[in-house]
């Protein structure tokens, strides 16, 4: 009792302390008031070197970068801060019975934030709130909160915690831009109140514009910004339509240690919106081009050049010049008068050695930081703007420029835009250079190299790289897997990927617990070495048979922890996949004798390597591969291996269920279906992988080359139109290639019904209709069977 009594008496005096405090702060802050604050008592400012221009008499600008004062809005009091709080916690854990439940809530805590908005975005408690709140609005929500802020964007995007909220604000409210274009998201409404309402409001597309307007003359201020320039990133990503969630625009809007605020048991899938490319309106394209000119007419070409190697400024100059090379009136030289970025980065000829461009070109190669801009140059710049830079900085020193650790990934840059003869040249002086790549662990170069090569159909440089890689390897073929992947000691990575207890008791006894050991951690080196060895496999003839080679060389031990090992698993789950749609004797022989040494060693191990594979996460991705390499039509030869293999799990099945990954191998085998009803299990796996295939081909995922050329892979794609005025795609092959007999054909299309629940042999045939059979890519013209039978 004394010391709850004291706590409680030190208590009244901090509370008399903080009122006197308070008094003496209201009397100091009322000496720094600005006349514009006096206007708005419920708003002070206070003075920043981190805030907008000033302002003069006239409303305009005084300079470019002065410190003015940022308007402070005031604190939460005691009470809002803990149920803002709470609201936040209750939020996250989502625990809600129903959606409608949840969406009462989010109505109370909006009206307890009315006007109180913009505390809660500069609260570092409370921000977090906030942006969860975006994350669950509604368009009409999203649009008032866009009121709510409007008229203070300009100090909200340099705030420390409120540009994180205005940027969940633009992100989540771009898909409403495309939908209310599109007209995908109007809907009759009937009550006419709601009408009214959204008229009121006004579209997405003018609350993005309301808001350039608020930031415009501050944009060359903003660029350089801590924070503000994230915000700018954002809006200028969203302006042009790019997709919102793919890996590069994420890296270009934030950083790996960006706080990632989510809600628990949401479905945060991404959507078909934020992957593609997004329809905008022309007002967002008009907004880009004046920006990019507003911005480049108060900057000289020595700021622009010190922006490129600003820490802050770059990213953003980066994208505003790939947005500038990318523009179609760029292209079409309809801008062709004005100032641009590229004119004043290279503003004299590229060619002359004395020049201040080629200098220019020069002075970033080398930096960590410039290098980003010059490998968006090289990215994007116009053909003959590309081919001067090429022959007068790259093209007699590339071996040189590959072996540096900063230049070596404009090279790559470099490489992708090289024709066929330029590459073969490129080969030519970095082939004697390849021991030094690989001992420096420039292992892109030869992965680009390669593919280009592939892509070009440049065959003799193909044999050469994989010869010189060879040779740096060591010509061994029991150990040029092992040091490509950076494994200096295999025994060690055996004993960190083996089961530490998984002896299992003979008779009826149930099983032990089985422990798995954590794998070490891949390093970089690794990584970049795995992505070497996929490549090659990828890539038919030399460079795949000297990585199969490998593998058949190594004993089932180190095969079993070359697939418990995350980067090398992924090598064992390229070389399950065939780079043609039909692969060849010797690729099914080679599958075949790797499967075995795996998964059925002599003699037979204490540990089941099929339950090890089960029991580990990239096991049971490799087991993925398995079924799938086996199960497919391509592939029939080899189904037998499935069966075996399904029989070998289906004797673990107690510990496979106690295992959160011998439960995905379960399902995904359908080993409950393989037990009681064995031929349903071979129909569906073998349905399933046909499925599998035809989404594989038509999508073009797993294609060796990302952006194959025509004529690459001896198939020219050409379109025609039908009689119905579709467009069909359909390959030209060059030379001879096997096609699917009718039967084969008829076969699939009974399995892909007979999984949609229907019946086919009860279906009527149909006589002298010539029908269009899809097989992935290509598209077969073939007679329809007369009775299809199972």
């Amino acid at each position: 009792m004394p010391q709850e009594n004291k706590i409680k008496h030190r208590g009244r005096r901090d509370k008399k302390r903080r009122h006197e405090n308070e008094d003496t702060d209201t009397t100091s802050k009322k000496r720094r008031v600005s006349p514009s604050a006096e206007a708005d008592p419920d708003i002070q400012f206070q003075e920043t070197d981190n805030a907008v221009p000033a302002l003069d008499e006239h409303g305009e600008i005084k300079g470019e970068g002065v410190a003015s004062e940022r308007p402070f809005y005031g604190m939460l009091e005691d009470e809002e801060q803990e149920y803002f709080r709470r609201a936040d916690e209750l939020l996250e854990v989502n625990n809600f019975p129903s959606d409608e439940e949840r969406n009462l809530f989010l109505g109370n805590v909006y009206r307890e934030a009315d006007g109180k908005e913009l505390k809660i975005a500069c609260s570092q408690s409370c921000s977090r709130l906030m942006e969860r709140l975006i994350l669950l609005s509604s368009v009409e929500q999203k649009k008032k909160l866009f009121g709510k802020f409007a008229g203070n964007y300009a100090h909200l995007v340099q705030h420390r915690f409120a540009s994180h909220c205005c940027e969940m604000l633009f992100i989540q409210s771009a898909p409403v831009v495309t939908e209310e274009l599109t007209a995908d998201s109007k809907k009759v409404e009937v009550q006419a109140e709601v009408e009214e309402e959204e008229e009121e409001l006004g579209t997405m597309e003018s609350m993005f514009l309301q808001t350039l307007d608020e930031l415009e003359g501050q944009m060359t201020f903003l660029l350089t910004d801590r924070f503000a320039s994230h915000t700018l990133r954002v809006l200028l990503v969203i302006l042009s339509g790019r997709p919102l969630e793919k890996a590069s625009t994420r890296s270009l809007l934030q950083s790996k240690k960006k706080e990632k605020i989510g809600i628990a048991n949401m479905d945060t899938a991404t959507t078909e919106l934020s992957l593609s490319k997004r329809a905008i309106p022309e007002s967002f394209q008009f907004a880009v081009e004046k920006i990019i000119s507003d911005t480049i007419a108060t900057m000289d070409t020595s700021f622009i050049r010190v922006l490129a190697t600003h820490p802050t400024g770059n990213p953003t100059l980066q994208l505003l010049l790939e947005l500038e090379l990318t523009n179609p009136n760029t292209k079409k030289g309809a801008n062709a008068n004005q100032k641009t970025i590229i004119s004043a980065l290279l503003p004299d000829e590229v060619g002359e050695e004395s020049s201040s461009s080629s200098v220019f070109i020069n002075g970033i190669m080398y930096d960590a930081i410039g290098s980003r801009l010059l490998e968006t140059i090289c990215s994007f710049a116009p053909g003959k703007l590309f081919k001067q830079i090429y022959r007068s900085t790259f093209k007699d020193r590339i071996a040189a420029l590959a072996r540096n650790e900063i230049s070596s990934y404009v090279v790559v840059k470099v490489l992708n835009r090289l024709s066929k003869e330029d590459l073969e040249e490129a080969v030519d002086q970095i082939c004697p250079q390849v021991q030094g790549l690989v001992q420096r662990s420039r292992i892109s170069i030869l992965k680009t190299l390669l593919e280009r090569c592939y892509a070009r159909r440049a065959k003799r440089s193909i044999e050469r790289l994989t010869m010189a890689i060879a040779e740096a390897y060591g010509s061994d073929p029991s150990t040029l897997l092992l040091k490509m992947a950076c494994i200096a000691d295999i025994n060690e990575l055996i004993k960190a990927t083996t089961i530490l207890s998984a002896t299992e008791t003979k008779g009826e006894e149930e099983e032990k617990p089985v422990v798995q050991p954590t794998t070490p951690k891949p390093s970089p080196q690794q990584t970049h070495g795995s992505l070497l060895a996929q490549t090659m496999l990828s890539i038919p003839g030399p460079p795949m048979n000297l990585l199969q080679a490998s593998l058949l060389e190594q004993k089932p031990e180190t095969l079993l922890a070359l697939a418990l090992f995350t980067p090398t698993s992924h090598v064992l789950q390229a070389a399950l996949s065939s780079p043609s749609a039909v692969p060849l004797p010797a690729d099914l022989t080679f599958r075949r004798k790797l499967i075995n040494t795996l998964a059925f060693p002599s003699p037979p191990p204490q540990i089941d390597p099929l339950l090890a594979l089960s029991l580990s996460s990239p096991g049971t991705h490799f087991l993925d591969a398995l079924l799938f390499s086996t199960s497919s039509s391509a592939t029939n030869a080899l189904f037998t291996l499935t069966e075996r293999v399904a029989l070998a799990l289906s004797k673990h099945e107690i510990a496979l269920r106690e295992s959160f990954t011998g439960r995905i191998v379960w399902r995904n085998w359908h080993l409950d279906l393989f037990k009681r009803r064995r031929g349903e299990w071979v129909n569906k796996t073998k349905a399933l992988s046909a499925e599998k295939e035809q989404l594989k081909a038509t999508s073009g995922i797993g294609a060796p080359v990302q952006d194959l050329e025509q004529g690459a892979t001896g198939k020219a794609l050409k379109k025609r139109k039908n009689k119905n005025n579709d467009i069909k795609a359909v390959q030209v092959t060059e030379g001879p290639t096997e096609k699917k007999s009718a039967i084969q054909l008829a076969r699939e299309k009974f399995t892909a019904k007979k999984l949609a629940g229907r019946d086919v042999s009860k279906e009527p045939s149909k006589y002298g209709r010539v029908k269009s059979h899809g097989t992935g890519a290509n598209q077969v013209q073939s007679q329809k069977v007369q009775r299809i039978s199972s």
